[in-house]
């Protein structure tokens, strides 16, 4: 028992990871294959040749490579060993049903988790490489954080194409498939930009990024997405959202030059009011989800930051982007698929069987408007966390201002895909979704020369176009499509 508790133990510390263990017919050997199994010598195992165990130890968790010394210590082991040894096979089982648990939890720990690995020579070069600015060129050196994500991936590709220097910043969470955001991380490594695997909420690498490049633009994009999500998971939108940008802004406010910084707000801080379209003077201060609550405590925090420290702020308030490399979790993308796959899906109405509308706004729209505010942004006016003048403070609509209802978008999407919606009318719940959105974007077609010209029609037939080649396989394994 002694020699097969240490063998066993030995391989742990070692860092060796493995999915069940059985009943060994040989000497010890790790097996290469789709499925790692730790064999015990058969003499180790005298007495329990009958017994033919088998025991799934930690599920799928080999794909995502946690190792077993994370999760299991030395009397974890021991025990197990001894009720193995000892035929106690229904103990062993709730050990072992533990430890899958425990290895669960650990998985979804490493996938979320955003400590990532940075620094060096190497690393450093391919920071600097990325936020160069194309010669010949006056561009801005701009860092996207949620590089990404929808918006961000979009948002970076337009500045490398007219020659802006641009650094990436992503964790790759799973509030949505991290398989979508990789692919789009390959598009924007095809155009020379380097998106760094780490977090906005730590400090030390804010702070060797601003260290490596003297950026003069962030745009800020990286944030906790999505209204309902935050009934189930609300301490990710106060790390994201707010934490996370404090965070940002302090970096910011110690460098030297400070950069001006472009972020992304909401049009959900508009929660309850009424007053349609929403203007940037409307009232903001009836949240109708936490997510709202959290971005409309985002403006009023670089409100301070620019009243503090003199960093010149822009905040843009999105309507309901969509488009080609969009969000699973947006309506009209599930839709999508659901449809496809022949799927009810669930379409909401207001009170009294009232409208659901939005102001969907197209993705290359968004992207124009983004430009634009990075653009015009003035310099921020303090130096190493010291200000030495008044600010650029601003907030923008950025919209379509033409809102169309939830009907229609099924509609479209029935035409486009060729299939017949199996809708179920239900009211719209209480979990932070509002009936209405529109934009008012006078001031941004004024200040930021913002014009919208893609209509839902058009923009849908763009998007649908866009999904069918991305899942479809060949296209999905080359990732090409963009």
């Amino acid at each position: 028992m002694d020699q097969l508790f240490e063998f066993w133990y030995g391989l742990v510390n070692s860092g060796t990871r493995f999915l069940w263990v059985r009943r060994p017919d040989s000497l010890v050997g790790i097996e290469d294959n789709d499925d790692i199994f730790l064999q015990v010598p058969t003499e180790l195992a005298e007495g329990t040749r009958d017994r033919g165990y088998i025991v799934k130890f930690v599920g799928d968790v080999w794909n995502i490579g946690i190792d077993m010394k994370d999760i299991c210590d030395r009397a974890v082991i021991e025990a197990m060993v001894r009720d193995l040894m000892e035929g106690r096979r229904d103990e062993f089982s709730q050990r072992a049903n533990r430890l899958s648990k425990s290895a669960a939890q650990a998985a979804v720990s490493k996938t979320t988790a955003t400590a990532a690995t940075w620094g060096g020579h190497d690393w450093e070069r391919r920071v600097r490489q990325s936020a160069r600015v194309k010669q010949g060129t006056h561009g801005l050196t701009v860092l996207v954080t949620g590089a990404s994500g929808f918006v961000g991936t979009h948002v970076s590709m337009a500045l490398r194409r007219r020659g802006d220097g641009v650094l990436g910043l992503d964790n790759f969470n799973d509030y949505y498939d991290p398989s979508l955001k990789r692919s789009r991380q390959k598009l924007l490594e095809r155009a020379g930009i380097f998106v760094v695997e780490g977090d906005i909420n730590d400090r030390d690498l804010l702070t060797k990024l601003f260290d490596v490049v003297a950026f003069t633009h962030v745009m800020h994009l990286a944030a906790q997405a999505g209204v309902r999500y935050a009934m189930e998971n609300p301490k990710s939108y106060v790390n994201s959202n707010i934490a996370g940008l404090v965070n940002l802004l302090e970096v910011c406010k110690s460098a030297n030059p400070q950069p001006s910084i472009v972020w992304a707000s909401s049009s959900s801080v508009y929660g309850l009011n009424s007053k349609v379209p929403f203007s940037e003077k409307d009232r903001t201060d009836q949240p109708a989800s936490l997510y709202a609550a959290t971005k409309k405590a985002g403006e009023e925090i670089t409100h301070t930051y620019n009243h503090i420290y003199g960093l010149s702020i822009t905040g843009l308030r999105f309507f309901t982007v969509y488009g080609p490399w969009g969000r699973p979790d947006m309506a009209y993308f599930f839709f999508a698929k659901d449809m496809l796959k022949g799927k009810q899906i669930k379409v909401f109405e207001g009170p009294n069987h009232s409208t659901v509308a939005r102001d969907f706004t197209y993705i290359d729209d968004i992207v124009k408007g983004c430009l634009g505010a990075l653009d015009t942004a003035k310099k921020s006016t303090g130096t190493g966390g010291k200000k030495k003048g008044p600010a650029q403070f601003r907030i923008f609509n950025l919209g379509n201002t033409s809102p169309v209802s939830v009907t229609e978008l099924v509609s479209i999407l029935e035409k486009l895909l060729k299939v017949k919606a199996n809708k179920k009318i239900l009211p719209l719940p209480r979990n932070g979704d509002v009936p209405y959105t529109h934009a008012n974007i006078t001031l941004a077609q004024k200040e930021l020369n913002y014009k919208p010209s893609t209509d839902l029609q058009t923009g849908l037939k763009k998007f649908v176009r866009w999904y069918s080649s991305y899942y479809s396989d060949s296209k999905k394994k080359s990732g090409s499509v963009w």
